[in-house]
C-alpha cells in the first residue's frame, strides 16, 4: 500500500488574542515583537492579551494520497490558510502530528519566497536553491518558467517593482515548474486576470496528473475547486466538517451557507427609494417548511417576498437557477400585477419547480424585478440548496457529471 503523501493527525492551533505567539514565528515576526514587547509591557496589554487563547485549529485529521488533487474550502476564518501555513511549515502546530512525504512548494500570498531587492532572474535561481535544485536543474527549467509567466521584459528588474499580478505570475511559474512533488497553493490566484488563473488550473491539473505529485488548493471560487480537484475538504471554526468527493463537499458548503441566518433586506435604507425591493426569498421542502436539501423526486417550491413602492405597470419577476460554476440552468418568468395590483403592498409569491428534472447538485438562485430594459432590484447567488439523487436514472452510474438536466429519452 502507497504511503500517503500527506497525513495531518489531530491538529491543534491556537493564537493569543491581542498578541503574538512566541513559538512559530518568522525571523520578520520575532524581530517586530522584540521592539514591540516594551511597549505592550509599559501599556499593561501583554498579559491581558496571553489569557485569551483562539482556536484557529480543533483536532483536524486527514490524509493526501501521492497524485492526489484536493481542495480545502471554508469560510473566512475557518482555518485554511493557518493549515496550508502549518504544512508549508511556516508555524508550528499546538498539538499534532504532520507527516509530509516530498518536496513541498508553496504560494500562499503575493510573492512568497521572493526577495524584493533582488531580480526576477535571481529569484528564480535563490528560489531553485532553497528546493533543492542544482544549478544545471534550474538552467533548465529557466526559460519554460520565464515564458509560462510572461514576464519576460522585466526579468531583470527588483522585484519589488513588480505589479501584485506580475508578482504571482512569476511566483506561481516559478513553485509550479521548479518540480516540486507537493504544490500548495492558496487563494493568491485570485490576484491573476482571468487568462492566468485559466493557465494555472491547466498547470496545476497536469501536475496532478504526472508523475503522482500532489496538490493541495484552497480557494473560494467553488467553480475552479471543482474543476480542478478529484476531492475536497471543508473546514469550519477550525474543525474538519467534511470530506468527500469535490462535488458532494461543495455540496455541502452551499447547504451550510442556505442555513446561515439572513438580515431583514428591507430594513436596508438604501432600497426604500426603488420601485419594488425583494425582502425575503426561501426554498420550501414538501413539508411546508424552509429547507436547503431535497430529493430527485421531490418538488421544490421558491417563496418570494415582494413589497411594492408604486403601481406594477408592465413589472415581472424572474427566478434563475444557477449551478455551484454559476451556469445559468433555466429561469422562470411571471407578470407582478398578476399577484399585486396597487402599491405599497407587500406579497409572498410561489414557484413549484417540478421534480426530476434539474440534475442532483449543488445550485443557487437569482432572484429580480425587472422591465425589459430596467432591473429594479436583483438578489444573486440567494438560498443555496443541494439536490440528492434518490433514484433518478444516472444513480446507478456512481459519482459521475450529471450536467444541468436530465431528460426523458429513450434508447433504441
Amino acid at each position: 500500500m502507497t504511503a500517503p503523501a500527506i497525513r495531518v493527525e489531530g491538529l491543534w492551533k491556537d493564537y493569543a488574542l491581542g498578541a503574538v505567539q512566541r513559538g512559530g514565528l518568522t525571523f520578520r515576526e520575532a524581530i517586530l515583537e522584540n521592539l514591540k514587547a516594551p511597549l505592550r509591557h509599559l501599556t499593561g496589554r501583554e498579559r491581558r492579551a496571553e489569557e485569551e487563547r483562539f482556536w484557529a485549529l480543533k483536532d483536524v485529521s486527514f490524509e493526501v494520497a501521492p497524485g492526489e488533487a484536493v481542495g480545502i474550502i471554508g469560510r473566512n476564518g475557518a482555518g485554511k490558510s493557518t493549515l496550508l501555513k502549518i504544512l508549508s511549515r511556516i508555524t508550528a502546530p499546538a498539538k499534532g502530528r504532520v507527516e509530509i512525504r516530498g518536496r513541498v512548494a508553496s504560494l500562499l500570498e503575493v510573492g512568497t519566497g521572493f526577495h524584493p531587492e533582488l531580480t526576477g532572474r535571481e529569484n528564480i535561481r535563490l528560489n531553485g536553491a532553497i528546493l533543492g535544485m542544482s544549478s544545471a536543474e534550474i538552467r533548465a527549467k529557466f526559460d519554460e518558467i520565464v515564458a509560462f509567466s510572461g514576464v519576460e521584459k522585466f526579468i531583470d528588474t527588483p522585484v519589488k517593482r513588480y505589479s501584485s499580478g506580475m508578482q504571482v505570475r512569476l511566483a506561481f511559474a516559478v513553485a509550479a515548474h521548479l518540480d516540486p512533488e507537493i504544490l500548495i497553493v492558496d487563494e493568491v490566484l485570485a490576484v491573476g486576470d482571468a487568462e492566468f488563473q485559466k493557465k494555472c488550473l491547466g498547470k496545476m491539473g497536469e501536475i496532478a496528473s504526472a508523475g503522482g505529485r500532489t496538490v493541495l488548493f484552497v480557494s473560494h471560487q467553488l467553480g475552479m475547486v471543482a474543476r480542478l480537484c478529484s476531492r475536497a475538504i471543508m473546514l469550519s471554526k477550525g474543525e474538519l466538517a467534511f470530506s468527500g468527493t469535490a462535488n458532494d463537499t461543495i455540496d455541502r458548503y452551499l447547504a451550510l451557507a442556505s442555513e446561515r441566518p439572513r438580515g431583514d433586506k428591507a430594513a436596508d435604507p438604501r432600497l426604500a427609494a426603488l420601485p419594488a425591493v425583494i425582502t425575503d426569498v426561501q426554498t420550501i421542502g414538501p413539508d411546508g417548511k424552509e429547507a436547503g436539501e431535497f430529493g430527485w423526486h421531490s418538488p421544490i417550491r421558491v417563496r418570494v417576498r415582494i413589497v411594492l413602492h408604486k403601481p406594477p405597470g408592465g413589472m415581472m419577476l424572474g427566478i434563475a437557477v444557477n449551478t455551484r460554476h454559476a451556469t445559468r440552468v433555466t429561469t422562470w418568468v411571471t407578470r407582478v400585477p398578476e399577484h399585486v395590483q396597487a402599491a405599497n403592498q407587500s406579497v409572498d409569491v410561489e414557484l413549484e419547480i417540478a421534480p426530476e428534472v434539474i440534475a442532483p447538485g449543488g445550485y443557487t438562485l437569482t432572484v429580480a424585478l425587472f422591465e425589459p430594459g430596467t432591473v429594479y432590484h436583483q438578489l444573486d447567488g440567494e438560498c443555496p440548496f443541494v439536490i440528492v439523487d434518490s433514484g433518478s436514472s444516472m444513480a446507478e452510474y456512481g459519482n459521475v457529471d450529471y450536467g444541468c438536466v436530465i431528460i426523458p429519452a429513450k434508447w433504441t
